[in-house]
C-alpha cells in the first residue's frame, strides 16, 4: 500500500513529502485513510531528543476512515470513522484499570517508531526503511497503519477534519481536569499556558463547573480567547509580574488546583506557590530542566505528573465528542487547517504560538 507522507529525515531540515510503501497490515491492525492530523509539540522532539529515530513519519493525532482491518480485528470495520490515539497493550494491570497512559509497554509502543517483532518496515522509493509507527500511527500521511487498541470508532456525523487533535493534546488537557485532577463544581483552578492543552483544560474546567478558572499566559490575545472559552480571570505573565500573587488574589487565597502545560521550572514554582495549603498541581509540560522546590513551599500540597490526562481513549474520546456536539466543549475554535504540503509552515505556527492547534488535511 502506497501513502504520501511527510518524512522527517534531518533534525534541522524541512519535511520531505514522499511516496512511502506501507507493509501489509497484521491480524490486529487497521489501515486508515487519514482525513486530519493535528500537530503537537511532542512531534518536535524528533528533531532533537529522538533524532536517532530518523527517518520517520511523525504524527500522533490522526483521524480518518478505516480502509481495511486485520483478520483478528473484531471491534472495527471498514468504513468506520475513527480517531487514532496513543497505543497501549490493553492487557497489563494499568490498562485493565483504564489507566492506559501508564501501560507497561507504553514506551516501546509509542516512542520507538516501529514494531519490534521483526515484521517488514515501511520503505521509501529506494527500498530503505522509514519508521512509520510513531505513537502507533505516524499520521502525517494520506494512509496510516494503527492497532485495534489505539483506534477509536467515533460518531460518523462528526466532522473528521476537526477530530484529529482529540487523540493527544486536547485529550491531555481535558482529561487532566476531568479525570486526573477530578475538578468538582465550585472548586478553583489556575491553568498555566494557554496553548491547545491549556485551552482544553479551561474548557474542561467549565464543563466541571469550577467556580474560578484562571488563565495565565504571556500573550494577551490568548487570554482573550481563554475568557471566551471559560476562564473567569486572567493573568498576563509579563516581566516583573508576581504571577503567584495575582493568582492568590484572584482566587481569594489560592486555587484548589494548578495545571502547568509549560514545563518551565519558574512557572511550575509559581503554580505551586499559587495553590491553597492543600492544593494539587498537575504537570504535563515536557521541560528539560530539573525542578527545585523549597520544602516549606510543599507542606500540605501535592505535585503530580500527568500523562495523556490519565485517559482511556476508547472511553474519553467519544465523551469529548459528545460534549462538543452539545456545545459545551468548542475545541474547534482552536484549529487552523493546512494542506500536507504546508507542514513546515504549520509546524512553525505551532512552535511560535501564532496558531494554537494547526491541523493537517492530507
Amino acid at each position: 500500500m502506497k501513502t504520501t507522507a511527510a518524512v522527517l529525515r534531518s533534525a534541522d531540515q524541512p519535511y520531505s513529502i514522499e511516496t512511502i510503501e506501507l507493509p501489509d497490515i497484521a491480524d490486529d491492525e487497521v489501515l486508515v485513510r487519514i482525513v486530519s492530523a493535528g500537530i503537537c509539540h511532542t512531534d518536535s522532539i524528533l528533531r532533537n531528543a529522538a533524532a536517532m529515530l530518523l527517518p520517520i513519519i511523525p504524527g500522533h493525532e490522526g483521524a480518518g476512515v478505516v480502509e481495511a482491518v486485520g483478520a483478528g480485528v473484531t471491534s472495527i470495520s471498514p468504513g468506520d470513522h475513527v480517531v487514532l490515539s496513543f497505543d497501549s497493550c490493553g492487557q497489563c494491570r494499568n490498562c485493565a484499570d483504564h489507566l492506559n497512559p501508564y501501560c507497561d509497554q507504553f514506551a516501546m509502543k509509542n516512542f520507538v517508531g516501529s514494531k519490534l517483532d521483526g515484521s517488514p518496515p515501511a520503505t521509501d522509493l529506494d527500498g530503505k526503511a522509514v519508521a512509520s509507527r510513531w505513537f502507533g500511527q505516524s499520521s502525517f500521511a494520506t494512509y496510516a497503519i494503527a492497532s485495534e487498541q489505539n483506534t477509536v470508532v467515533v460518531d460518523p456525523d462528526a466532522d473528521l477534519r476537526l477530530l484529529g487533535p482529540l487523540g493527544c493534546g486536547i485529550q491531555t488537557g481535558a482529561g487532566s481536569v476531568l479525570i486526573a485532577l477530578d475538578v468538582q463544581p465550585g472548586e478553583s483552578i489556575a491553568v498555566y499556558g494557554t496553548g491547545g492543552v491549556g485551552m482544553a483544560a479551561i474548557m474542561a474546567a467549565r464543563v466541571a463547573e469550577a467556580a474560578t478558572i484562571i488563565a495565565v499566559d504571556r500573550h494577551q490575545h490568548r487570554l482573550d480567547l481563554a475568557v471566551e472559552l471559560g476562564a473567569t480571570h486572567t493573568v498576563l505573565a509579563a516581566d516583573g509580574v508576581d504571577v503567584a500573587g495575582a493568582v492568590v488574589a484572584a482566587s481569594g487565597g489560592g486555587t484548589d488546583y494548578a495545571f502547568d502545560t509549560t514545563g518551565v521550572p519558574a512557572v511550575v514554582t509559581a503554580a505551586v506557590a499559587g495553590l491553597r495549603a492543600t492544593g494539587v498541581c498537575g504537570l504535563v509540560g515536557a521541560g528539560g530542566d530539573q525542578l527545585v522546590f523549597d520544602p516549606n513551599a510543599l507542606f500540605g500540597k501535592t505535585v503530580v505528573g500527568i500523562f495523556e490526562g490519565n485517559a482511556d481513549p476508547q472511553q474519553f474520546i467519544p465523551r469529548m465528542i459528545e460534549l462538543w456536539q452539545d456545545g459545551r466543549f468548542p475545541f474547534d475554535r482552536l484549529i487552523e487547517t493546512y494542506a500536507l504540503s504546508q507542514i513546515d509552515e504549520a509546524e512553525q505556527a505551532s512552535l511560535d504560538g501564532s496558531v494554537i492547534k494547526p491541523v493537517l488535511l492530507p
